[in-house]
């Protein structure tokens, strides 16, 4: 198991020289792909924690079957396949979808656009920050919450100054692992919005079309996602202890 895991990312490594590496990265599609999903995945993180935050809370606070049922929607996600997530999106938002009519009589046409690559993958990505963010919360110790409304705060205050800062650490590592989930997206991007140059061609699509005409752009932007996801990767093993000696 452990070849099985460390191998094709070794392969990776040596597939590429130095000179090809230089003429992928030249390549034409590599910086307008870079470009596009450093972009999408910024905007889309930041809806994420805008609207993820405030409803991990809820869910870390309300014992109510209504919770559960909202868990059981936010996790829908990550066990849909993105081709069928890709799907429900275009049956959404397309020209004869469940709003798409509306949204075309008001002249907004979102398949097949940049805005549809942020939808994508907000959606395929929100229930891994929404996950941590809400386990997060459940650490924070409640006498800490009724110590802080005794001395006067507000629900809101409290939560700010109190709850938000505790949960800190969840909410960083759920949005590293969020934005990785958005960066990669593939299935639901292609279908939803397309694989189109300075559009939606994001890296993960620039590498399928890379494949048919430049393997060394190909390799140059794989290699480019497997860097992020190793320095993640180490990113989120050593958080906690950074994150702990900063408060000694």
């Amino acid at each position: 198991m452990l070849l099985l895991l460390l191998l094709p990312v070794v392969a990776l490594l040596l597939s590429s020289s130095p000179g090809d590496l230089s003429a992928g990265v030249a390549h034409p599609l590599f910086a307008s792909a870079l470009w596009l999903s450093a972009k999408t995945t910024l905007i889309s993180l930041v809806i994420i924690a805008l609207t993820g935050t405030p409803l991990a809370w809820w869910l870390a606070v309300t014992r109510s079957p209504a919770a559960r049922a909202v868990e059981l929607v936010v996790d829908l996600p990550i066990v849909l396949p993105p081709a069928v997530i890709g799907i429900a999106l275009l049956q959404t938002f397309g020209r004869n979808g469940l709003v798409g009519g509306w949204l075309d009589a008001l002249g907004l046409q979102i398949p097949f656009s940049t805005t549809a690559v942020v939808i994508a993958q907000v959606t395929v990505a929100a229930p891994f920050f929404v996950q941590s963010a809400a386990a997060a919360f459940r650490q924070v110790d409640n006498d800490l919450m009724l110590v802080a409304r005794t001395l006067g705060e507000s629900p809101r205050g409290a939560f700010f100054r109190v709850a938000l800062p505790v949960a800190l650490p969840g909410l960083i590592g759920g949005a590293a692992l969020s934005w990785a989930r958005a960066l990669g997206e593939f299935g639901a991007t292609l279908l939803f919005a397309g694989n189109l140059q300075d559009v939606s061609q994001t890296i993960p699509l620039a590498i399928l079309t890379a494949l048919e005409s430049d393997v060394r752009a190909a390799l140059a932007l794989a290699l480019v996602l497997a860097g992020v996801a190793i320095v993640l990767l180490l990113g989120l093993r050593g958080l906690p202890k950074l994150l702990a000696g900063g408060r000694q």
